[in-house]
């Protein structure tokens, strides 16, 4: 299907629609009643209200008002179904009930137009639970057709180009973004009756920091400078809490100039949070106590059903350090090996590639390893703990293994849900492992961090030990919505522009 095209209709056919519908406009703006020109409709009940209220609110007047979706009849009759924010609740028009010349108007109304509605709530001689109609007014005129009724709007291209048109046809979708926004707002709650204090850090950065990838870049004129959109939100947060800033969270967008597939896209939201005098193990049970919460909250149950595989929720997730979650599914125990070079021997023995811009390291090794024979097997959540502290620039090491880090990643069917560690708090240490980024980045590594000069500055001044989280809100609410893309739960993800 055509991606220039609203329906499945012809494209002849749509045009003589467009065509009816614009003289239906012009004629309407040549009597003196432009529906654009209406400002405003004070309507009091929704279809839901009416539904769920219906025994107290039979026999009283209503104002309700929404667009057409569907009209039977016609005659002296007529039968329509209008969609609110809530749903759909049927009209039912009778033209000895009404002005005439009001019903005559009516009877040219089209599917879509979007329209006020006075009237009495009654149940139809067949149960329907309805609104009998006494006055409608045209708020706003439609001049496409919508998509019809037994095809809809089904090309995926097409229903992520035109959400507007998407979320009129297909209420499920209305439901994904609902839960987004209970899912966000579950979130704030739980963390402010936790003491942590919401903020908000720059957009643009003099330099990328924070994580490991490609930023996109743009350029300042005034000060003629180049800037980077932010990557992650972590370093500006951890400096609040070198100012006695406590805990500190912000929900807000990440852009990273990267590929696209169904977990990623260019841009995200995530929160990520920080509190001090706790360590990765604390952001351990914080994290399973929010994300279990909410399935609780929101869906009333912590058994939900995402990607084929049905998840238990249920507080109590095992935890696996990285080695042993390797030593359990490849057989190789990485603890045994003490060599760079034996160590990526054996995870190039079980076909593991270590990327051109990686060394090769035994840090590296177990990594990767992890990464290309391990993740896709984890299916229920698992925290994934002491990464190496080669792929772990701001973590804090292990105090009983220099070579790892106490951090951890959480893993549900076979994807990452977010990243947290005890926050590396030594400067001298930090610095070292800034350079050796700056390294990577020399060596063509464009997903590798920069110096930051200042935040080293400010762990000078001393970070209490903390503890540090970042979760996908995006992959958070695939899960509880059951999407299979990260499309299906950003409203306007990011698309290639039509020629």
């Amino acid at each position: 299907m055509s991606e220039q095209k609203t329906t499945q209709q012809p494209e002849q056919e749509l045009s003589e629609q467009r065509r009816v519908r614009r003289e239906k406009l012009a004629a309407l703006q040549a009597a003196g009643e432009d529906p654009f020109q209406q400002t405003r409709f004070d309507w009091d009940a929704t279809s839901a209200q009416i539904k769920e209220h219906f025994d107290q609110m039979e026999g009283r007047a209503v104002k309700v008002a929404g667009r057409l979706m569907s009209k039977r009849g016609m005659g002296k009759v007529s039968f329509c179904d209008l969609q609110d924010r809530d749903g759909r609740i049927q009209l039912y028009a009778r033209q000895d009930e009404m002005d005439e010349a009001v019903y005559k108007k009516f009877k040219k109304f089209d599917i879509g137009d979007i329209v006020g509605v006075e009237g009495e709530v009654f149940r139809t001689q067949r149960g329907e639970m309805s609104v009998r109609a006494k006055n409608i007014t045209l708020l706003s005129k439609a001049l496409l057709p919508l998509p019809e009724k037994f095809h809809g709007l089904t090309d995926l291209e097409l229903r992520y180009r035109q959400r507007y048109v998407d979320l009129i046809v297909n209420p499920e979708v209305k439901r994904n973004f609902v839960i987004r926004s209970k899912f966000i707002k579950h979130v704030r709650d739980f963390l402010d009756e936790r003491g942590y204090m919401e903020v908000e850090t720059p957009v643009l950065n003099t330099i990328s920091g924070g994580a490991t990838a490609r930023p996109f870049i743009t350029h300042h004129n005034t000060l003629d400078i180049d800037m980077y959109m932010r990557i992650a939100t972590e370093l500006p947060l951890k400096r609040l809490i070198v100012g006695g800033l406590d805990r500190v969270y912000e929900i807000g967008r990440i852009f990273r100039n990267e590929g696209m597939d169904p977990k990623h896209n260019p841009e995200f939201t995530t929160v990520e949070l920080y509190q001090a005098y706790t360590d990765f193990n604390g952001m351990m049970d914080l994290f399973e106590d929010l994300l279990s919460s909410a399935a609780q909250k929101i869906l009333g149950t912590y058994q939900v059903e995402w990607q084929g595989e049905q998840i238990d929720l249920t507080p109590g997730w095992p935890r696996l350090t990285m080695h042993e979650a390797v030593k359990q599914y490849t057989g190789i125990d990485f603890m045994a090996i003490s060599s760079d070079e034996e160590a990526v021997a054996a995870a190039k023995a079980i076909g593991v590639e270590l990327p051109e811009t990686a060394d090769p390291t035994w840090g590296n090794a177990l990594y990767e390893t992890f990464d290309q024979k391990v993740e896709e097997k984890l299916v229920q959540p698992t925290f994934i703990t002491m990464h190496p502290v080669d792929v772990s620039p701001l973590a804090k090491r292990s105090p009983q293994d220099p070579r790892l880090t106490e951090r951890f990643e959480l893993f549900i069917c076979r994807s990452e849900m977010g990243n947290a560690f005890s926050e590396l708090n030594d400067p001298i240490d930090q610095k070292q492992r800034f350079q050796k980024q700056v390294e990577l980045r020399a060596k063509g590594d464009s997903e590798a961090g920069m110096m930051d000069e200042d935040y080293i500055n400010a762990l000078e001044y001393g970070l209490p030990p903390t503890g540090g989280l970042g979760i996908g809100i995006d992959r958070c609410v695939m899960l509880l919505t059951n999407s299979d893309t990260i499309r299906e739960v950003i409203l306007f993800p990011t698309m290639k522009p039509l020629e």
